[in-house]
């Protein structure tokens, strides 16, 4: 199995290099963490067996992290980040398709228009993909990945279970790259 993940994470990155992806960039980052990204991959397919339809790396609180988007056999979409300082999974979320879903929409507080206008107030620029996740925990929350004026892009995740009025920003990132599209 892990020659077969190999391949495809080859395959993934050669895609990405006729996308635009930076090699200079990749390079970089991919040499500045302790754990080789098929360790991660492998462990990420381990939680959550499927096919891996996007990979990106950024940086969360100092520390680099691969996040990829994982479909699983029966069609659900799954992000798993891996520390690639420690190859532990950080975090596992659940896609879901609309804020409608049941298991969203039972513990929503605020709408996807008040979150956006959060996310932006605090870090202005585009929002150029949208997601709505639901975090091990239970919380629903909406991520935003925002195309700065410096050319960076943020993602920022809005607790969609806060109080109307709150700041409600859970956890923020720096894409660094991302190789594949949902």
């Amino acid at each position: 199995m892990f020659r077969f993940i190999s391949v495809r994470v080859s395959r993934l990155l050669a895609i990405g290099l006729f996308a635009g992806f930076s090699t200079t960039l990749a390079a970089a980052e991919l040499a500045a963490g302790s754990v080789r990204l098929e360790t991660c991959l492998q462990t990420a397919l381990e939680q959550h067996p499927g096919q891996v339809i996007k990979l990106e790396m950024k940086r969360q609180r100092g520390v680099l992290v691969y996040e990829f988007d994982i479909r699983d056999f029966n069609g659900q979409d799954w992000d798993l980040e891996c520390s690639a300082e420690t190859g532990e999974i950080l975090e596992i979320e659940r896609e879901v398709a609309t804020p409608n879903h049941p298991d969203f929409a039972a513990r929503q507080r605020i709408s996807e228009h008040q979150a956006r206008q959060r996310a932006l107030r605090v870090y202005p620029g585009e929002i150029i993909e949208m997601e709505y996740e639901i975090e091990a925990s239970g919380r629903p929350v909406f991520e935003f990945d925002i195309y700065q004026a410096d050319g960076k892009t943020i993602k920022a995740e809005i607790d969609a279970g806060s109080e109307p009025g709150s700041d409600a920003i859970h956890e923020v990132s720096e894409q660094l790259w991302q190789i594949g599209y949902e």
